[in-house]
């Protein structure tokens, strides 16, 4: 990571620290700090499309039945069918700060090619509101998640790019006079996962985990089901590493007090396919003309990875994503990215 993402995290964390252990609930526990990267490097030899990724988020300890938070999940529940069930525990997910990056295949060409994806990025924030709830022979857990943000120059992706090939003596992009217009940002979500667990041995265990969701706004807009498949032990503590999107759902739930021991692991498999309604990286500015290509309607993300964890205290992923091809034209194989995440307890 380059030098300035590296001052920026360690900011955020010094000045995350205090505000988040004061808005903990209840006062006795802690909520966490995850911190995701996102880039090719990790599992391909290609520096191009979705480059890179990196999101910051806080999520909180269990909330206080009657808090205040309850009555936005309480408002939500009386006016549409989410955040129901009487055996629930909820959290909230705080995206401090995200940026996602996007070039074409060539970065040494001043001019782009019409016929690849633009140069894009965005920067947002946002908030999230997590549900688990007990069903009896399953959980479900749902998500609900609005972030805004920048598209455009304003977002920093030339910026942030050129800086960290600078610092490890790659050739820098050239084409980012030509990215997308200056656009704020907006993205609305929902998304629902139903894990059902089965023991294999006393100490180890397979789930399953379909999920289905929806997303909305200038930025993305699709439709999406998919699920995953994990073996190992502490299931019951989370429904999968936190991601970025678009991917494969993810959230920074976990629930320590459903653990068995201190220890847990877990290796998965899992799928995603979506059904793309807009996409303003590869459609191009909605206020004003900007490059462009024709995208695909369908696409799909398959997912790989491992978890391992202690307790609620520290939390290291590992994630390889295989995505098919988005845009018509596209060349070459299709993308293939990692992702890691480092998790802790404030």
């Amino acid at each position: 990571m380059q030098k300035s993402r590296l001052l920026l995290l360690a900011l955020i964390v010094s000045v995350c620290h205090p505000a988040c252990a004061a808005a903990q609930t209840p006062a006795d526990t802690s909520g966490r700090l995850i911190v995701m990267e996102d880039n090719d490097k990790f599992a391909s030899h290609d520096d191009r499309h979705y480059t890179q990724g990196l999101r910051v988020a806080y999520v909180s300890a269990p909330l206080r039945a009657g808090g205040d938070w309850d009555g936005v999940y309480n408002w939500l529940a009386g006016n549409m069918p989410v955040f129901r069930g009487a055996d629930r525990k909820r959290e909230y997910e705080w995206t401090i700060l995200g940026q996602s990056i996007f070039t074409p295949t060539d970065t040494a060409a001043i001019t782009p090619s019409h016929l690849d994806r633009p140069y894009a990025a965005w920067l947002y924030t946002g908030i999230g509101l997590l549900q688990d709830t007990d069903r009896g022979a399953y959980h479900t857990l749902e998500n609900a998640e609005l972030l805004l943000g920048v598209v455009g120059p304003a977002a920093l992706g030339g910026v942030t790019q050129n800086d960290f090939h600078q610092f490890i003596g790659v050739s820098s992009a050239l084409g980012w006079e030509n990215q997308l217009h200056n656009e704020p940002a907006i993205l609305a979500s929902y998304e629902r996962k139903w894990r059902f667990e089965h023991p294999v041995t006393e100490n180890l265990s397979a789930d399953v985990i379909p999920e289905l969701g929806a997303t909305v706004g200038n930025v993305l807009t699709y439709g999406d089901a998919g699920g995953v498949v994990r073996f190992g032990h502490n299931l019951a503590a989370d429904y999968g590493p936190d991601r970025i999107r678009p991917g494969l759902s993810g959230t920074g739930w976990f629930d320590a007090a459903q653990m068995k021991g201190k220890l847990g692991w877990y290796v998965f498999l899992g799928m995603q396919g979506r059904v793309v309604g807009h996409n303003i990286f590869l459609d191009g500015n909605t206020m004003s003309a900007s490059p462009s290509v024709d995208k695909k309607t369908l696409v799909a993300d398959f997912v790989g990875g491992a978890s391992v964890f202690w307790s609620s205290s520290v939390r290291l992923d590992f994630t390889v994503t295989q995505r098919t091809r988005e845009f018509y034209g596209q060349q070459g194989h299709p993308d293939r990215f990692g992702g890691i995440d480092l998790a802790f307890r404030l």
